[in-house]
């Protein structure tokens, strides 16, 4: 039954960070129809982007505490990826800069979102397994 708490508070996790992107692409889809200016539309981006770093720092620690190795490896690269955009100070969005790079940054959003949709469906998978396992003990 631990097992099954673990995966099912994993699946909150990731979908909360799917949440987080997705209100991302939407800000940035709104800049690209000219429905919202640049500055809102980055202090909108910029707003949640360190929390979808906690966030996705937080499930990978938690993966790892929880001795679920196989998916703390699948999502380290993902975690790798956003330790490196924050090193560099590529994590947010310029003002200035944002309708020259809209295309590469909801390319980069677009990416982050189906790398957490594969995770989603190990967690579900492996949430199932656990299931069926509880069940049959």
């Amino acid at each position: 039954m631990g097992d099954l708490l673990i995966w099912i508070l994993s699946f909150f996790i990731l979908i909360a960070l799917i949440v987080l992107l997705v209100y991302q692409l939407m800000c940035l889809a709104d800049l690209e129809f000219d429905y919202i200016n640049p500055y809102d539309s980055s202090s909108r981006i910029n707003s949640v982007v360190l929390p979808e770093f906690v966030v996705q720092g937080i499930l990978c620690l938690f993966y790892l505490l929880t001795g679920h190795w196989i998916m703390a490896l699948i999502s380290a690269p993902y975690l790798y990826y956003n330790v490196r955009l924050y090193t560099q100070r590529q994590h947010l969005v310029d003002v200035t800069e944002i309708f020259n790079l809209l295309h590469r940054e909801k390319k980069r959003r677009l990416f982050k979102l189906a790398y957490l949709v594969v995770l989603l469906f190990f967690d579900i998978f492996w949430m199932i397994w656990s299931a069926i396992e509880d069940d049959g003990d």
